[in-house]
């Protein structure tokens, strides 16, 4: 029994081996173009562009980074932390919004019985087709008197058809015995949302929350149509001062790109725990 076993075991070794074989080549290819961004981040410029001897860690140094934030330090160009402060402020409320009106919209139509709740749903996933870019000209006209505010900059994508889809697919799959449990203890609609649906979601809400940041963090086209005041510009809008420059400063570009890129890192890793948990429970019933 046990010489019958082993050419099994051996094989199932070996395709674990080449699995993560496999992954780990995919993995380190996914990271190359970080660890370049961060490496040419702190060379000079002359050295950024110097093909694969740009991963050699030599001549590093923080000079870029100084360079970026003094180069948005003044009334005439607007002050970085400011630009980011903004940036973080839009997202905030876009992410923080999106998950209360979301998470709402999708238990209404996928827990609550109430006529045209399945015709509701299915206008759902058809604006899930539409692209932004479509509809970005005709929002313009419509918000036009709100143009250079926060307002105007995150309230129209707080509600947003594929977060409603995420939230729709997690909660059809909560068994209706829990609910019915609630009913009977006497929790209403409001309290069983609340106090027993949200705490078992917290994958799917890391989930669309970090997707949500990932997305508002790097919004750019309604911004360069809706802002033009300093002011209130988000972050992404600055990469063009350093683009704009001839020659180009590519030590500045990256190290703006870090910049830019650290505050998606941050809000990745204080939600992962849930988010993996979150794709690790999709796999296994998959």
């Amino acid at each position: 029994m046990a010489t019958t076993l082993a050419p099994h075991r051996r094989l199932r070794r070996l395709r674990r081996l080449a699995d993560y074989t496999v992954l780990s080549i995919l993995a380190f290819v996914f990271v190359l173009p970080v660890l370049y961004l961060l490496l040419g981040s702190l060379k000079p410029s002359d050295q950024v562009l110097s093909g694969l001897t740009g991963f050699l860690p030599t001549h590093l140094s923080f000079d870029n980074y100084a360079q970026v934030l003094d180069a948005l330090n003044s009334d005439s160009t607007g002050y970085f932390w400011r630009f980011m402060g903004v940036s973080l402020l839009v997202a905030f409320v876009v992410v923080t919004g999106g998950l209360f009106v979301n998470s709402m919209a999708a238990y209404g139509m996928s827990r609550l019985k109430w006529r045209g709740r399945e015709a509701v749903f299915t206008l759902v996933l058809l604006l899930m087709l539409v692209p932004f870019e479509s509809v970005a000209v005709p929002l313009f006209y419509m918000f036009n008197d709100q143009r250079n505010t926060l307002y105007i900059q995150a309230v129209p994508f707080i509600a947003n058809a594929f977060s409603i889809y995420q939230f729709h697919t997690f909660f059809r799959k909560i068994p209706p015995s829990i609910e019915e449990a609630a009913r009977l203890d006497g929790a209403g609609p409001w309290r069983t949302f609340f106090a027993i649906i949200v705490p078992m979601s917290k994958p799917v809400f890391a989930s669309v929350a970090i997707l949500t940041f990932l997305t508002q963090w790097g919004s750019f086209l309604w911004p360069v149509l809706m802002v033009s005041d300093p002011s209130v510009r988000p972050l992404p809008l600055e990469m063009s001062v350093f683009q704009g420059q001839q020659p180009p400063d590519w030590g500045q570009i990256l190290a703006f790109g870090v910049l830019l890129v650290l505050p998606v890192l941050v809000v990745f890793a204080f939600f992962q725990r849930w988010f993996v948990q979150g794709v690790a429970s999709s796999a296994v019933k998959g």
